[in-house]
């Protein structure tokens, strides 16, 4: 079992949560620190130390659960062409440290004000 910290559409009741579900035996709240970015359906995440909160959940799931994230955010293993990197994160209020999906720069899209994805898609879709 590992934990992958989660921050977007695999999060508890977002769009693509059953790819991990079957495999989550716990889920946990989690900040890690950093700066969560819009790119319209999706989050990325940039972490860095200094960086605010980005509220999400930490999973613990099977390494075939693992795998299944894998596919979804296309990360091929280290040095392929991925769509996002995965690298070990450290929640920011705990000692819980696990994986995560991220990027190495904004990619041009906007940052989410507050770090949450939840409150910042919920706040779009009362816009529209």
């Amino acid at each position: 079992m590992v934990w992958v910290f989660v921050y977007g559409t695999l999060l508890a009741g977002e769009d693509n949560h059953p790819v991990a579900a079957p495999y989550a035996a716990r889920i946990e709240p989690g900040i890690v620190r950093g700066t969560l970015y819009d790119c319209g359906p999706y989050p990325g995440l940039v972490p860095s130390v200094d960086g605010g909160p980005v509220y999400g959940e930490w999973l613990h799931v099977t390494e075939e659960g693992l795998a299944a994230m894998d596919i979804l955010e296309e990360y091929y293993g280290p040095g392929a062409c991925n769509d996002y990197e995965r690298v070990l994160l450290r929640d920011a209020e705990t000692a819980r440290e696990g994986w995560g999906y991220v990027w190495n720069d904004s990619r041009g899209c906007p940052p989410i004000p507050g770090g949450s994805w939840r409150r910042h898609r919920n706040s779009k879709s009362k816009r529209a």
